[in-house]
């Protein structure tokens, strides 16, 4: 992650979320898919709306912070999506320019104990039928049972391509299954509450995002808070429910991948992240990611 993150209501307010309505879900079409693309250094001001979203980039790296209520961190390559529940306080920075698609899907579809927010492994399924909802809201449905309505080629209107309400139907119901059954990764980094959190616990946290590389241990970064390993040990826990060395892996997967996706070398990534050797960075990162560092390098899509 290349700065931290600040607590909600500061993020730069330069992208408003302005024609969102053209895509609010509803029950007869509760999956809605809206495609942007997105320079690096876009921001979303922070935002809640009634309906969860699964934010997930075709390509490019962005960063989601949300709030419910505790304020979480999710750094998000193309091959992992962001599950944001109805209702949760959100804002989006772009770390590199992507080709971003926000799913909006009514709170009815909300599956089973899924109140929070969670990062989700994308299956070739999933981005597959992601690119099969994307459509032209604007755009007249053809008649059912048309010739071009079950999306054979050249099934374009002026506005580009449609589905047709029989299609879209079982696209969503099988998107929604799949999101359901995804693999989950625990991919964020939490931050104590920017009011009513412990101001030292929050200095050390900040301090870890901005140079996770400049100390190893907690008592290092304790002697800097004016505090004790036992007692911000003590903090980790209590208010982050994690361990110190839990948290600080989850902060440097946040560092180490958008420095992954502009191609620099592993090496380098891994000293950057406090690693004195390549091999020890890699083990931890393919351990708790799944797939090499390399695999992430220059990635232009999954």
């Amino acid at each position: 992650m290349p700065r931290p993150s600040s607590p909600l209501p500061a993020r730069p307010a330069l992208i408003s979320v302005d024609g969102i309505d053209a895509f609010t879900p509803s029950p007869a079409r509760p999956v809605r898919v809206r495609a942007r693309s997105m320079p690096a250094d876009t921001h979303f001001k922070p935002h809640r709306h009634g309906w969860a979203q699964l934010a997930y980039c075709a390509s490019g790296i962005v960063q989601v912070t949300a709030a419910t209520p505790d304020e979480v961190t999710y750094i998000v390559p193309p091959s992992r999506a962001v599950w944001i529940a109805p209702g949760a306080l959100h804002a989006i920075n772009v770390l590199e320019t992507a080709e971003f698609r926000t799913l909006y899907i009514h709170a009815n579809a909300t599956p089973a104990g899924w109140q929070g927010c969670r990062v989700i492994v994308v299956s070739p399924l999933l981005r597959e039928m992601v690119l099969s909802l994307e459509m032209n809201p604007h755009a007249s449905l053809p008649p059912e049972g048309a010739a071009f309505a079950l999306g054979r080629p050249g099934s374009k209107t002026q506005g580009g391509p449609v589905l047709s309400k029989a299609r879209e139907a079982l696209l969503s119901a099988l998107l929604i299954d799949e999101i359901t059954h995804a693999d989950t990764q625990p991919l964020g980094v939490p931050l104590p509450h920017a009011e009513h959190g412990d101001k030292r616990l929050r200095a050390l946290c900040e301090a870890v995002l901005r140079a996770p590389a400049e100390r190893a241990t907690l008592a290092g970064w304790a002697a800097d808070m004016g505090a004790s390993e036992r007692t911000m040990a003590r903090l980790f826990r209590d208010e982050l429910g994690t361990s110190y060395q839990q948290w600080r892996q989850q902060a440097i997967l946040a560092h180490a991948l958008p420095l992954l996706a502009r191609g620099t070398p592993v090496s380098q990534v891994a000293a950057a992240s406090g690693y004195a050797s390549d091999s020890a960075f890699s083990a931890m990162f393919k351990a708790a990611m799944g797939q090499s560092p390399s695999y992430f390098q220059n990635k232009k899509g999954l």
